[in-house]
């Protein structure tokens, strides 16, 4: 008893009349906890980790304007006569691994298409029922609007690749408005950037000549061995003579 009083316990004896203490719900202590350590800037492309004194390139404008078709003629005679062509080219210098005929069948089917058969139905006025038409045409602007939207993902892509300002406006909305103009923009800016006609400088190294020897040279080189060798062995059979 007296080794008890000597060294108290270590344990606190509660009462009834303490307070409890804050009730912890379930689930309360597996909640994750922040630690500002560890947040790290990463790539919204492709998910890298950035070092902080990353400072994301700022928008570009683009090299020449959506009106300016005039100064690239190649892309003005295939953007109003092949669109479709013009489209696919676009599609696959944007994106390496799509094959430019996906595209430009798309773009035949769906826009090439839809506007001849809006011609057709415009030839056809007066003989198919005037319900009908509105049908067809209203058909037809939602698959125009639908086309806008796919061609305008394209040039959003192509903005994201070398950081360029929405120019005049959104891109689904310029391609539902100034669709060939726009065709044509995007083929002059990676034509300016991308440009096949820039001839790198190489340097040409040449292998050396290939040496060979004819017998005559080989029979050369092997009489001074062989003169070498009697000479040795004439002096190895030297005789002596005692005086």
């Amino acid at each position: 008893m007296a080794e008890e009083m000597s060294h108290p316990s270590r344990y606190v004896k509660l009462t009834k009349d303490q307070a409890p203490l804050e009730d912890i719900k379930p689930g309360e202590l597996n909640q994750p906890i922040d630690v500002p350590q560890l947040h790290v800037r990463k790539c919204n492309e492709c998910g890298q980790p950035l070092p902080e004194s990353y400072q994301a390139p700022a928008d570009e404008p683009w090299t020449t304007g959506i009106f300016d078709c005039a100064e690239d003629t190649e892309s003005l005679r295939m953007g109003l006569f092949c669109p479709c062509v013009l489209f696919g080219r676009n599609v696959e210098q944007v994106r390496e691994d799509t094959p430019w005929t996906g595209p430009c069948i798309c773009h035949a089917i769906f826009i090439e298409g839809g506007l001849a058969f809006a011609a057709a139905t415009a030839a056809l006025h007066g003989i198919i029922d005037p319900r009908t038409t509105f049908l067809i045409c209203e058909g037809l602007f939602f698959s125009w609007w639908m086309c806008g939207i796919y061609t305008g993902l394209m040039r959003q892509s192509l903005q994201k690749k070398y950081h360029l300002k929405n120019s005049p406006c959104d891109p689904c909305l310029v391609h539902c408005c100034m669709h060939w103009c726009a065709l044509c923009q995007e083929h002059r800016e990676m034509k300016a950037r991308l440009s096949d006609d820039t001839v790198l400088p190489m340097t040409v190294v040449n292998p050396p000549p290939v040496q060979e020897m004819n017998a005559a040279a080989a029979s050369d080189s092997r009489d001074p061995a062989s003169t070498s060798a009697n000479n040795g062995s004439e002096q190895v059979h030297v005789e002596m003579q005692a005086l």
